[in-house]
């Protein structure tokens, strides 16, 4: 019994680091969330926006999305991230209720180009 309490105990740990996002303010926090969340034809935030996501992706990006409102941006106006973070906010929590029209509200929120146009360091 001890050895089945211990291995739960691990895979429960491997879990949740598994999905832990730094909370710090910086380029780093943006670049976890960025890959972790958004990134990619399958991503959480694709998921999303399609109505697909289940309610673990759901805190999963959830979890991003605040790691990114924490964050203090490379570019740009913290007027313009905090705006951007909190329709994410919103978005995100408009998906935990199961709104219907959640999935087209998470997409405009998470419009990529409008964010990098202004946040994201230009390529040298």
């Amino acid at each position: 019994m001890t050895k089945f309490k211990t291995t739960s105990v691990c895979a429960a740990m491997a879990m949740f680091s598994a999905v832990s996002v730094s909370y710090g303010a910086g380029d780093d926090a943006i670049k976890e969330a960025m890959k972790g969340g958004f990134k990619g034809d399958t991503s959480l935030a694709k998921l999303a926006s399609e109505g697909k996501a289940t309610k673990e992706d759901i805190a999963k990006l959830k979890a991003y999305v605040e790691s990114l409102v924490k964050a203090k941006p490379p570019v740009g106006d913290d007027a313009s991230w905090k705006e951007k973070t909190e329709a994410l906010t919103k978005a995100v929590a408009a998906l935990e209720t199961g709104a219907a029209d959640a999935p087209k509200t998470f997409e405009a929120a998470a419009n990529c180009k409008a964010c990098h146009e202004v946040h994201k360091p230009k390529k040298k």
